[in-house]
């Protein structure tokens, strides 16, 4: 039987959806979870949308996580909460959000931009979205993409701050904060009520063009397990620990050469390689 999400901390490892390619077979991800010791899997609306509609019951995915011991943390990702032309398919993302969280007692929405009008506005829209997922037992996590108008974790902050919901808070993706430059003393000094979900991985500092279409691109497919690029990632998982954190880590290494290969070798090699980096960032304190 596996834990409540809603009991995972900073101890716990999570296998998040796209560490795997996008509609791997379940059955075979959640044994590669298992195998590597993982807590918990995240799963991407879309696939789990997908699955129902050729004839899969959510009581069956519930039934096979629980066997497997693993709980669901993550729900990934829910977009047009914040208007515009995304608004009527980020609706329907959201009722597959619902069904999920209601029959598998997720921990985490994780919501990305980008929204119509000013940062007021944006405030506003976040804030909805937060109590409609607190309906469903749902913290939310906003990350920052630097292709949406969140950009940035403190443009993500401020969204979050603005909307003042209990339940709202930040997704820290360590390529993206460390891509858009933001400051470790960031990571720091944020209030650990506000640190929902954090996702670890790792790879060069540099992207390989400025082009925002090339970036969306290369983190979706060469990203490498934590500590294997230049990001820092014990520094990161440091400064978290130093503010106060006890979220889960989301291990999201999308990686388009280990997909060649054995699925259970990748995860294992994700959840070896964080374990290595937490052991490092706590000796270090």
């Amino acid at each position: 039987m596996s834990r409540a999400a809603s009991e995972l901390d900073d101890h716990d490892l999570v296998l998040s959806h796209f560490t795997l390619t996008r509609h791997h077979p379940i059955d075979e991800r959640v044994e590669a979870a298992r195998t590597a010791g993982f807590a918990a899997i995240g799963l991407y609306t879309g696939d789990v949308a997908r699955m129902m509609a050729e004839g899969m019951e959510l009581a069956e995915l519930a039934d096979l996580l629980d066997v497997s011991g693993l709980a669901l943390s993550d729900i990934e990702v829910v977009q047009g909460w914040g208007g515009g032309p995304m608004a009527l398919s980020g609706a329907a993302t959201e009722k597959t959000a619902w069904l999920m969280a209601d029959r598998m007692h997720a921990r985490c929405l994780q919501a990305i931009g980008p929204y119509e009008g000013d940062p007021s506005s944006g405030a506003v829209a976040f804030g909805q979205l937060c109590e409609r997922a607190a309906d469903h037992g749902l913290v939310v996590a906003l990350e920052p993409l630097p292709y949406t108008n969140i950009s940035s974790t403190a443009d993500a902050l401020e969204i979050v701050e603005r909307a003042g919901r209990p339940n709202g808070g930040l997704c820290l993706d360590i390529w993206h904060h460390t891509r858009a430059g933001d400051d470790r003393r960031l990571l720091a000094g944020l209030d650990p009520a506000l640190i929902k979900n954090v996702q670890m991985n790792d790879g060069p500092l540099d992207p390989p063009t400025q082009d925002l279409a090339d970036y969306k691109d290369d983190c979706l497919r060469h990203r490498v397990p934590p500590g294997g690029g230049e990001m820092g990632a014990a520094g990161f998982v440091a400064a978290l620990l130093e503010a106060g954190s006890t979220a889960p880590w989301s291990v999201e290494v999308p990686n388009e050469a280990a997909w060649q290969g054995s699925a259970v070798d990748h995860v294992v090699a994700c959840a070896d390689a964080m374990r290595r980096v937490l052991d490092e960032a706590r000796s270090g304190r």
